[in-house]
């Protein structure tokens, strides 16, 4: 089941009176070798709490994984290098943490499903369940604001950058996966508000707008 259906099957479960303030979201990035779901691996996992429009930096999330797998041509992205000299987990060790850290909280991500499918090829590699959490993508949200105008041209992707740019965003720490997730928290607030503009919006509508 691809990540869009299951979040269409998973909408229905909302009251539609739950606001978006009250949810508890966790924002996620992830920095990994390279984009190969069965063959890369994840470098290091971010990820931040976002509830009544306040990011929780003090409760923040970042742990860099053991290597066995590195592809140093990535490095100049990241800046992760193989030999990182701060304590790091094995995989099943760091997944552990952040299943907790979790918990059943809704998962915010630019282009969620690189993300997601990542953390779970990690879990299936180590005996554990797929996650079950329900997902928002800033992606898919952002197309959401613009308006709808043969005179606008629309791309099919728009990056994190994109973003960032257009809501005067810093990147000062793009590419860490706590910066991004960070960039990625400014970005989906931004994104709401300008939701809320057009009319009143609680999190089943934002779900329908996907």
């Amino acid at each position: 089941m691809s990540l869009f259906n299951f979040w269409k099957k998973e909408e229905d479960l909302f009251d539609e009176n739950i606001s978006i303030e009250e949810t508890r979201f966790v924002v996620l990035d992830t920095e990994t070798t390279g984009f190969d779901y069965d063959n890369d691996r994840i470098l290091c996992i971010g990820a931040l709490i976002l509830q009544n429009g306040i990011i929780s930096i003090q409760n923040s999330f970042e742990v860099y994984l053991e290597q066995e797998h590195y592809d140093k041509s990535t490095a100049q992205i990241h800046g992760i290098l193989k030999a990182f000299v701060i304590p790091r987990p094995t995989e099943l060790e760091a997944l552990q943490q952040f299943l907790d850290f979790l918990g059943d909280s809704i998962i915010i991500a630019h282009h969620t499903i690189f993300d997601v499918t990542m953390i779970n090829k990690a879990l299936e590699r180590n005996g554990l369940p797929q996650l079950t959490n329900r997902s928002l993508d800033t992606a898919y949200l952002y197309k959401k604001t613009l308006i709808q105008s043969h005179l606008f041209e629309r791309k099919d992707h728009y990056s994190l950058d994109d973003l960032a740019d257009k809501f005067d965003i810093s990147k000062k720490d793009r590419h860490t996966a706590l910066g991004d997730a960070y960039i990625t928290a400014l970005a989906f607030l931004k994104i709401v508000r300008k939701l809320k503009d057009k009319k009143a919006t609680n999190l089943n509508q934002l779900f329908k707008s996907l």
